[in-house]
């Protein structure tokens, strides 16, 4: 059975300065990512990936074209509007984890929860999202610790678990790895690979070739285009 897109882009562009001092930081972007696709964005500095991870977050809107997210298209929607889909419907993983330095675990986690219009669940529903959360990603026994008190890659476990609690239909991962040692970088893998085996949507932008090599897909940007688009081998 076939997969249905959750990323469509058609044209995607993306222009800052005025007049004659323009920069297309990205140039016609056509992608297409479908359900359950675990893909890695790369290039060097001003090839466009952050611009367009940025737009593919609802973070910025682009100057034109369209963007396709799980059937809605959300290129013209204003800031508000961007704000409520970005807490619906997508999941963050930052290489700096992002965790409010001295909240818990558990109130990290449950962040996007507080953030919701709708459906308004209670304190305790909310601490049980959040503990279920936690124990996908083997943290339920660090829930009431401070981020200090927390190694790099539990922190980062914890963002983790803080982008799955709204059941996103795609997690992004901004170089997830990066702030990790090489030991603790493969175990976060190692968990985002978990989360794929179970059906997520992943797309992370990342430097490192071997990282990349380890997802299913690569994506390559050069000067705003796509210059590569590879499909990996399979994971040892």
């Amino acid at each position: 059975m076939s997969k249905s897109p959750i990323i469509e882009t058609h044209g995607l562009r993306k222009i800052y300065g005025m007049g004659d001092i323009q920069v297309n930081a990205l140039d016609g972007v056509d992608l297409q990512i479908n359900e359950g696709e675990f893909v890695a964005i790369m290039g060097t500095s001003g090839s466009g990936k952050s611009t367009l991870m940025n737009i593919l977050g609802c973070l910025d809107r682009p100057s034109s074209g369209r963007y396709i997210l799980d059937g809605e298209d959300v290129s013209d929607l204003n800031k508000a509007h961007l704000a409520v889909l970005r807490n619906r419907q997508i999941g963050f993983v930052f290489q700096s984890y992002n965790l409010l330095s001295r909240t818990s675990a558990m109130r990290n986690v449950m962040l996007p929860l507080l953030y919701q219009r709708s459906g308004k669940l209670s304190s305790s529903q909310r601490e049980e999202k959040a503990l279920a959360a936690l124990k996908a990603v083997g943290l339920s026994d660090r829930a009431a610790h401070e981020p200090m008190e927390l190694s790099g890659g539990q922190q980062q476990r914890v963002a983790i678990a803080r982008a799955l609690i709204n059941d996103p239909v795609l997690i992004l991962g901004d170089e997830p790895t990066g702030n990790l040692d090489t030991k603790t970088g493969d175990e976060i893998l190692t968990l985002l690979h978990e989360l794929h085996d179970r059906g997520r949507t992943i797309v992370i932008v990342t430097h490192e070739q071997e990282i990349a090599a380890q997802t299913e897909r690569t994506i390559i940007l050069r000067d705003g285009k796509i210059d590569v688009d590879k499909r990996n081998g399979a994971r040892n």
